[in-house]
This record gives structure tokens, sequence and C-alpha cells, in this order.
């Protein structure tokens, strides 16, 4: 039986407003319904339960012991409703539930986790159950509330927000490069012990264009079937690899940017870069009835990656107020 169903809705309604009213044409008024509808109803209710609920005479109403009991327990049910509704409610005006979240494997690890753990403590209410990985999750499907992406956003039910640019370059150990020489052009990359990342769309090509250019090339966009002896879908154990000196690894420039600074990696091919989307997104299924929750995550992220990318040194959330949440 289907608790839900509308028509089993209006039976229970109008036994409700019976009692509460003691009369049909009183409850007739309230519902806007007709008393003999309303007595249709209470008479379906009772065949279809098998028992008599309501005792008619012309002058009074007196309802039987069944009758009362299911009362009762429709109105226990109606409060446990009405708190549910309240609690949904709660949710856009309050900081607390659960947030599901997806973030990038490797950037999660290294950069995200940190920001997540700061939010964590500014947010006790809140609950996070967070997945990393490389695959793109199904946002709707998989009932994640957020996740950040990488790359091409393909998905056009999602609603995203930019975070950052994002742009993939070339490096390798300067150990490395003083055994096997640097090289001068994309096409010398055939030459090398190139590091492959199965999770790039266009494994295993390397498409290079002129670093900062996008679309708009002077030089064609360069395609380089490139080989080595380590292919993995994870892009720390690549970075490891790299600093090792194994190989040329193609990578963000969140994963190299530290170790380029330090100097244990060196550019390759610096006026080159892999082609593809150049951003770091915020994506949610849906820009209606934000959850307080993930509005306040969504602005958290917005500043952290605002103001200062966590590569590019120690990023530190400053706390949102709740006028910045909507």
């Amino acid at each position: 039986m289907d608790v839900f169903d509308p028509q089993h809705a209006d039976e229970q309604a109008a036994l409700l407003a019976l009692h509460a009213l003691g009369s049909f044409a009183a409850a007739g008024r309230v519902l806007q319904r007709h008393p003999s509808v309303l007595s249709r109803r209470l008479s379906a209710l009772e065949a279809r339960l098998g028992v008599r609920l309501v005792e008619r005479s012309t002058r009074q109403l007196r309802f039987t012991d069944a009758g009362q009991r299911l009362v009762e327990r429709l109105q226990q049910a109606r409060q446990l409703l009405e708190e549910a509704e309240q609690e949904a409610r709660q949710t856009a005006r309050e900081v607390r539930g659960r947030l599901r979240l997806a973030l990038p494997a490797a950037m999660g690890r290294r950069l995200l986790s940190p920001m997540i753990a700061a939010f964590g403590l500014a947010h006790p209410e809140v609950t996070l159950e967070v997945e990393y990985g490389e695959r793109f999750v199904d946002l709707v499907g998989e009932r994640f509330d957020a996740a950040l992406r990488i790359g091409e956003l393909a998905d056009s039910r999602l609603v995203a927000i930019k975070l950052h640019d994002h742009a993939r370059w070339l490096g390798a150990s300067p150990a490395y490069l003083a055994r096997h020489g640097t090289p001068a052009e994309p096409q010398d990359l055939r030459q090398h012990n190139c590091l492959g990342f199965t999770g790039l769309a266009s494994f295993p090509q390397w498409r290079l264009e002129r670093a900062g250019q996008g679309g708009a090339m002077e030089v064609p966009m360069q395609v380089v079937p490139v080989r080595g002896s380590l292919t993995s879908n994870d892009n720390e154990a690549l970075l490891n690899a790299a600093l090792a000196g194994v190989g040329i690894l193609a990578a963000g420039d969140w994963l190299l940017g530290p170790d380029l600074a330090a100097g244990r990696l060196q550019r390759v091919l610096p006026g080159w870069q892999l082609r593809g989307d150049g951003g770091i997104y915020l994506v949610r299924p849906s820009a209606q009835y934000t959850s307080a929750a993930l509005a306040a995550f969504r602005a958290w992220v917005q500043q952290w990656f605002q103001t200062q990318p966590p590569w590019c040194g120690t990023a530190a959330p400053i706390p949102v107020s709740s006028t910045d949440l909507s």
C-alpha cells in the first residue's frame, strides 16, 4: 500500500478535519469541499480498512475506538512530517548537515585536504564525506553535492564556477636532462623517456601548443606520440619518478610548480604546454535551493583559491560571514 497515495491522503485529511471540527459541514468549509464529498471519502477509508471509524447520526458524530486510535496515529505522523519539513528548511539557513564531495585524487591529497580540514574545524556541525579519485563522478546519479574538476566540463546539467586557471607543463629532473639532453622542439620528445599519465584524455599522445596562446597559435599544434618506461593512473607516482630522474613528465602546473620553484625539476620546452581546457572548477548539480552548508563550502573554496592558489604558497582561508553565502 502506498501511504502517500493522493486519494489516501484526501481520506485521511477528511478524517482529521472531522475529528477536529465535529461535523461534515464545518470540515467541508475548512477543506473547501462539499460535506457529501467528505462523507464519501470517509466511507472509502472505512471500506479500504475494513473497519467502522465514525458512527454517524443526524445530529452528531462519534468516533469508534478504532477511529480514535487511527486519528491519534495520523496526528503523530503529521507531526513527524512537519518536523521533517522544518528540519529541511533549517538546512537553508544553518550551516549544518552532510556534504558529499568528490575531489581529484592527487590534487586533493596534496593541496586540498588542508582546506577541507580547515572548513571542518570552522563548521563542526557539517559532516563531510569526501571521495578522492581521478574519475569524473556522476554528481546527480551518485548524489554528490559538489566536486572539484580539472579540465573539460561535458555535463551540461552541472553548475560550474571557475576557481583558477590551469596549464599542463613538461618537466624533468636536472639529472635526467644532463644524461639525455634537453629537447629543443616538440618532436624531439620521441627520443626521450616520457612518463605516461593514463588519465590524460589524449594518452598516449601529447598535444602541444604555444604556451599562453590557447587556440590562437602562430605555430600549428604539435601532436607527439610519446613512449616511456613507466605509465600510471596516479600523477604523484609519476612525479616521484620524474624527481628520481626516470623521465619527462607532463602534468598540471599545480603539481610541478613547487618542485620547479625549488629547482628539483626544470621546465622542458617552456614555450609549449599541453593543449586542453585551462581551468579548475567547482561544480554542483543545481544552483537552486542550495543548502547553507553547500553555500558556505562554495564561498570557502572560492576565497581559498582567490586569496592565493594553494600550490603557490601557504594559502589560508579567511572566515566567511553569513552574508556572503547567497
